[in-house]
């Protein structure tokens, strides 16, 4: 019978390992997504400041302005789509975080039934005893 709460203690040790690196992988993902987002929105500023400029430009300023807008434009929407990705990662990490967290409380559950059999088992076996042999265990353990 203490084998078997031993068991169940060891499973729970490794589900909240299982839960607590799922957490770990869960905020690593919504770091990378909040970076991803961040350096989007960095691009979208710097395009729009780029034609902020107040004064005239030459011919050859303003086609490079608008090559480097182009190029920006471009960078923006790569950034967007790995934005998308790095958003679903994070859900994919959320909802394994919530099965790790479901396994973890299931082991915990089975470990506390496993110790309160245990518990019974012990009872029911002093029970058993004699009552002279009852009394010397009881007065063994003061």
């Amino acid at each position: 019978m203490k084998g078997l709460v031993d068991r169940r203690h060891r499973v729970l040790r490794v589900r909240h390992v299982q839960h607590a690196m799922s957490v770990a992988e869960t905020v690593r993902a919504q770091d990378e997504a909040n970076s991803i987002a961040h350096n989007a929105e960095r691009l979208r500023r710097v395009r729009a400041d780029l034609f902020r400029n107040e004064g005239m430009a030459n011919g050859a300023s303003f086609a490079a302005m608008q090559e480097l807008a182009g190029r920006l434009e471009q960078a923006g929407r790569q950034l967007d789509g790995a934005l998308y990705d790095a958003n679903r990662r994070v859900e994919q990490k959320k909802d394994l975080s919530m099965i790790a967290s479901r396994e973890r409380e299931i082991a915990a559950r089975l470990k506390d039934r496993a110790h309160a059999q245990l518990e019974e088992w012990r009872e029911n076996r002093l029970a058993a005893l004699p009552r002279y042999r009852r009394m010397q265990r009881t007065g063994d353990s003061e």
